[in-house]
């Protein structure tokens, strides 16, 4: 009797005086991950609410009241602490191998679904134990039954079964991600979802819905892997009297300006006989595609015809004498105090040019080798700040003229990109030069311009 009342009073006195201590110290350890935003917050409040709670409560039963455990009270509480015990362990696992996963280790990429089929198999064999140590259920038979009948099932769908496993090992091996681009037999887009049956391809008609299995057993590209080596190939004609290098140097040039274009890596262009050239033009993403071929066929188009080059084997003809008179009678005398000589003087040196929209008409730092006057369209100024930031200078509309520092063998002060279609007058410098250098006043006017112009390229540079 003193044996049995010793023992009561040792998991009495252990209740009373550990619970407490033990609350404690999990508080204060729960309130410091939270603090540090830990995945182990959850499992330690399970910890602590209801688990060692429970804990004591079973022992004040079965070790101080000295209830016999089947009773059905304590069955009861044993069940439903052995049920805390498995949601922690499920809990912590998640949290300690899964949530916290480094990226790019093998825990991140886990698919889903094995994830799902862990916890399933966990929670089961979780129910077996409790069923067999606290309720006395012979769960042997059960685990016979469902293994002969899982084989049966097996054997009847081994083939469907055969594709979800292929599909799952798959996903375990991770080729892609959400977010990646592949280029498949049957489509070719972004990936929006991917889970334990199929793989959702969001494409220019619509989703594609494509099963793991079948892109277990085929081949596909990974378009944006590795990051930053996806490359674009355009293909385009030219006629076979343009010399080579003068269209490789129009297509590099043209595709360098593209603002889809990886900064790092710079175009290349060749011959691929038959007055055929391909360019290939790194990207920043495969979804860039589509907008960085309109935009590259349609500045070639325009940069084409004023280099004289024939794309497509076409002609130009918007330069005639017609047009060159009206834009030196309309533009260029009112803006370079021009006389009826002067413009016959510079009807020979001048050329009518068209931008496309978006296309570079002047670049910052370059020393322009011509001027150039709008005579229909608008073109934008723009600068980079003091915080590497893009700002935009001004607006210069038709009647307005470009590269005003080509008479002082300056660089440009700004960018001027073409807001829409630009047709424009370029008169090379070496020609305007002997017209202004006797005429002192127009000096004064175009001084005034430059520093005009750097005064708001200095203006828009500063900080508001």
């Amino acid at each position: 009797m003193n044996g049995i009342g010793a023992s009561t009073l040792y998991w009495a006195a252990s209740v009373v005086f550990g619970l407490p201590l033990l609350l404690i110290g999990l508080t204060e350890w729960h309130q410091s991950l939270v603090r540090k935003n830990s995945h182990l917050a959850r499992p330690v409040m399970l910890l602590r609410s209801y688990l060692v709670p429970l804990g004591a409560l079973l022992v004040l039963l079965v070790q101080v009241a000295k209830m016999p455990a089947a009773f059905t009270s304590v069955r009861v509480l044993a069940t439903v602490f052995g049920f805390v015990v498995l949601v922690l362990l499920l809990s912590g696992l998640n949290a300690t191998v899964f949530e916290g996963a480094p990226q790019g280790s093998w825990r991140q990429r886990i698919p889903g679904i094995f994830l799902d089929v862990t916890r399933f198999l966990l929670i089961g064999v979780g129910l077996a134990v409790i069923l067999s140590y606290v309720w006395g259920v012979r769960v042997g038979g059960l685990f016979t039954a469902l293994g002969v009948t899982s084989v049966v099932i097996g054997l009847m769908l081994q083939n469907s079964v055969g594709q979800i496993v292929s599909g799952l090992f798959m996903l375990f091996e991770q080729p892609f991600r959400i977010g990646d681009w592949l280029d498949t037999p049957a489509a070719r887009g972004q990936i929006v979802e991917a889970n334990w049956r199929s793989v959702h391809i969001q494409t220019g008609r619509g989703l594609q819905i494509t099963p793991n299995s079948v892109l277990a057993t085929t081949s596909f590209t990974n378009l944006s892997r590795p990051p930053g080596g996806h490359h674009l190939v355009i293909t385009t004609t030219f006629s076979e009297a343009d010399p080579p290098d003068r269209v490789c140097a129009l297509l590099d040039r043209v595709a360098d300006a593209l603002p889809q274009r990886r900064t790092d890596v710079a175009a290349t262009s060749m011959p691929v006989g038959g007055a055929e050239y391909r360019v290939t033009v790194g990207l920043k993403s495969p979804a860039d595609d589509s907008a960085a071929q309109a935009t590259f066929l349609r500045w070639l188009w325009y940069a084409s015809r004023r280099e004289g080059l024939h794309l497509d084997g076409a002609d130009d003809d918007i330069s005639t004498t017609e047009r060159i008179e009206q834009a030196l009678r309309t533009v260029v005398a009112p803006a370079l105090r021009l006389n009826q000589t002067d413009q016959q003087a510079l009807r020979s040196h001048a050329k009518v040019v068209r931008y496309g929209e978006g296309e570079i008409v002047e670049q910052a730092g370059r020393v322009p080798a011509k001027m150039t006057f709008l005579i229909a369209g608008s073109v934008r100024l723009t600068a980079v700040a003091q915080d590497e930031s893009v700002v935009v200078v001004g607006t210069l509309d038709d009647g307005s003229f470009l590269g005003v520092t080509a008479l002082t063998r300056q660089p440009n002060l700004a960018d001027a990109h073409a807001v829409v279609e630009v047709t424009a007058l370029e008169i090379d410098r070496d020609h305007l030069v002997e017209l202004v250098m006797h005429k002192p006043l127009l000096l004064q006017d175009l001084g005034r311009t430059i520093d005009e112009r750097r005064a708001w390229v200095q203006q828009a540079r500063v900080p508001a």
